[in-house]
């Protein structure tokens, strides 16, 4: 005689079209990846409310990636963005250096200073952007190498390899141009705010380190997403957003619960994203 165990499915529910759709996901105590449990997805945080808040971005039509229109663009944003610059100060400084890329005369890297060292505007305030003497001059030259680049004759993971040798580009950096440029899920971008996430769900240890391991942090984000059912392109965006959102500190946010001390017949509702969404148990 064999012997079933019950199992049963979260129901995730959602509007497409102004019509409710439904996506199961596992029982909470079950794993997503060995020794990582998929918890409630209506508890912030859990692989499951990554999975139920990736799939809802998919119905509400994806991400759109990409802050140029030329490999060089792309470059050039991501650079002046990366380590150290906040976002705003890093799109503002792209402004002013893309502005000039589609100019006649063209740039190097004494222009390129001369852009940087003039105050930016930012919402309201002037800022100085901190690195201009430094990211000028990489810049310049990543402009000079990438000419000889046959973009469409390398691969994803080509493509970022190769973009690593390049000046101020790291794997972070030459992953994000990467996945700008190709929405592609082979590459993750490691920054603190995904590192973050994953530390919280137990994906990556606590003293997960990018600088030191990325590779290997890499497939291990990138095995999650396959296990979640999601884009890894469109989870990092996701979790670069709510990660910001919330800041630095996790300390108001309780770790993911025991998921094997959750009742079968317990009910909850959150308004996530503008929806509702209802966790119920039914067996499968």
């Amino acid at each position: 005689m064999h012997k079933y165990l019950e199992h049963f499915m979260q129901h995730v529910i959602s509007l497409y079209n102004g019509t409710p759709v439904r996506r199961l996901l596992p029982d909470p105590a079950e794993a997503v990846l060995p020794g990582v449990a998929w918890g409630r997805f209506d508890e912030a945080l859990t692989p499951a409310f990554w999975a139920a808040q990736a799939w809802m971005q998919e119905l509400a039509g994806g991400e759109a990636f990409g802050l140029g229109n030329t490999l060089a663009e792309e470059v050039a944003a991501c650079l002046l963005g990366g380590h150290g610059a906040p976002a705003e100060v890093g799109l503002a400084a792209y402004g002013r250096v893309r502005q000039a890329m589609r100019g006649t005369a063209g740039v190097n890297g004494g222009a390129i200073e001369s852009m940087l060292t003039t105050p930016l505007k930012v919402g309201d305030r002037l800022v100085r952007y901190r690195f201009a003497k430094q990211r000028s001059r990489q810049l310049g030259e990543c402009l000079a190498r990438i000419a000889d680049f046959d973009e469409a004759a390398l691969d994803d993971i080509s493509l970022r390899d190769a973009l690593t040798l390049l000046p101020g580009i790291g794997p972070k950096t030459a992953s994000w141009i990467v996945r700008n440029r190709r929405a592609s899920d082979e590459v993750a971008i490691l920054d603190v705010h995904i590192v973050r996430a994953c530390i919280h769900m137990g994906i990556f240890g606590a003293g997960a380190t990018p600088a030191r391991d990325y590779a290997k942090l890499e497939s291990r984000f990138i095995a999650f997403c396959r296990a979640a059912g999601t884009r890894a392109s469109l989870l990092d965006a996701l979790m670069w957003r709510t990660m910001r959102s919330i800041g630095p500190s996790l300390a108001g946010l309780r770790p993911a619960s025991n998921p094997s001390s959750i009742g079968d017949a317990r009910w909850g509702r959150e308004h996530v994203r503008g929806r509702w969404i209802e966790q119920g148990r039914s067996k499968s």
